[in-house]
């Protein structure tokens, strides 16, 4: 592909890659506002479903663990099917169990429509696919880190915008015990909506639909054929497992915080649930530009050195996180705890963009593979922090192993330095 934009032109919706670049943001901030909205509402649910804490454990560990595989399978889709149809496809699939975790009236169909909602986190490796494909190797990093940053915020808007919906009906006179179900229809409902749109005004690549080009013998991202293939040529990549880890330590540790921070407020700080909401929503909003200011410190450096350069910042990137994540365990009171929650959300948030700022380099034939393997590693992460938390049953303990676990992940992002052949390589195959 030849035409791939060299700039952001962030007012704009005419070209294919802004209209890529707009409708995978809002989809993603969809899929993530869905995600998350059951997070802040646990306090609420718990008493309403008379939740123990290890049933709560195994919904939050249910949450990610299923996004694991789904994000290792959608990757090699796109390449076999397009961005638009697997967009599509997730988005109006996974409205599915956001609807009906609202019906839920035991912890048994809960947890199971909560691990259905947990595949729409694999629309992150779709936006990342998309907007990889869209644009230039020299603004790649800024567009895949603000796509994926603008769609993270909606983890953050759901954290504070749910107890306040759930707030608003109860004055209207609902029940709270309706009203958490109620609630819950919106996110099912802009779910539908970003799938159609996607559907009706996303396009695969600047030249068109992957059918329509693969029909006129046109060539197209991926390895061609796309599906097993591409997932192959991605395992063979030491660089793309090594970004699984470090994806693990900086996103995991993300979908961690979203899940169990407002039970943590609530809990050991005394906050009310609208409080504990709004600390953690700042939390995930920091996404907004955060994950966009790690992408394009990783291009800037790019520009000024090689592909090794966006390595070592992803390095300090991750060291800074582990420093935030040990503070914000030793916290002792409510100002202090927000603060270092921010400080380190922000490396974090860096972080994440930085990794992905990498992954279009790694192996470029095996896009979407490799971008399926790096996303998976970020649930594995969220997962093993959240049996972590159930194995010590201590909140405060499970956040200090975490920042030293943090930490030694860091050195994975430096062991992923390319030779001076292979810097070459992934720069000439990305621009294709």
């Amino acid at each position: 592909m030849t035409n791939k934009a060299q700039s952001i032109d962030l007012f704009s919706f005419r070209t294919p890659q802004m209209r890529a670049f707009h409708l995978s943001w809002f989809a993603f901030f969809v899929c993530f506002f869905a995600w998350f909205a059951c997070a802040p509402l646990m306090p609420v649910i718990k008493g309403d479903l008379h939740l123990s804490p290890e049933q709560i454990a195994n919904i939050n560990i249910a949450a990610v663990a299923i996004t694991i595989l789904v994000r290792l399978v959608v990757g090699p889709l796109c390449d076999r099917f397009g961005p638009r149809k697997t967009y599509t496809a997730l988005l109006l699939l996974g409205a599915i169990p956001v609807f009906g975790v609202g019906l839920s009236q035991s912890y048994e169909s809960f947890l199971m429509f909560r691990l259905g909602i947990g595949a729409i986190g694999a629309s992150f490796v779709i936006t990342q696919y998309h907007t990889s494909v869209m644009f230039a190797p020299k603004i790649v990093g800024t567009a895949n880190a603000a796509s994926a940053g603008w769609g993270n915020a909606g983890g953050g808007t759901a954290q504070a915008v749910m107890p306040l919906l759930l707030g608003a009906l109860v004055m209207l006179g609902v029940s709270e015990s309706f009203g958490w179900r109620l609630a819950l229809m919106v996110p099912g409902a802009l779910m539908l909506v970003a799938g159609a749109a996607y559907w009706f005004l996303a396009q695969d690549c600047p030249e068109g639909n992957y059918a329509e080009l693969r029909a006129a013998g046109k060539t197209v991202a991926g390895s061609g054929k796309g599906g097993w293939a591409s997932f192959k040529a991605a395992c063979g990549s030491h660089r793309a497992w090594l970004l699984f880890v470090t994806y693990g330590a900086c996103f995991g540790i993300e979908l961690f915080i979203h899940n169990m921070a407002a039970s943590y407020y609530v809990d050991h700080y005394g906050l009310s649930l609208g409080k504990a909401g709004m600390a953690v929503g700042a939390f995930g909003l920091l996404a907004l530009f955060a994950r966009a200011l790690g992408g394009w410190l990783s291009d800037k450096a790019a520009a000024r050195g090689d592909l090794n350069s966006r390595v070592v910042l992803l390095f300090a990137l991750m060291l800074g996180e582990g420093l935030g994540l040990l503070w914000f365990a030793n916290a002792g009171a409510v100002p202090t705890a927000i603060f270092a929650m921010l400080c380190f959300g922000l490396f974090t948030h860096m972080a994440c963009g930085a990794t992905y700022a990498l992954v279009p380099f790694v192996e470029p034939k095996a896009l979407g593979g490799v971008a399926g393997i790096v996303g998976a590693g970020g649930n594995l992460g969220g997962v093993l922090a959240g049996f972590l938390m159930k194995g010590t049953g201590d909140a405060h303990r499970t956040l200090v192993i975490l920042s030293v676990l943090v930490a030694a992940a860091s050195l994975c992002a430096l062991a992923a330095r390319f030779t001076v052949n292979a810097t070459d390589s992934a720069a000439a195959s990305a621009s294709v």
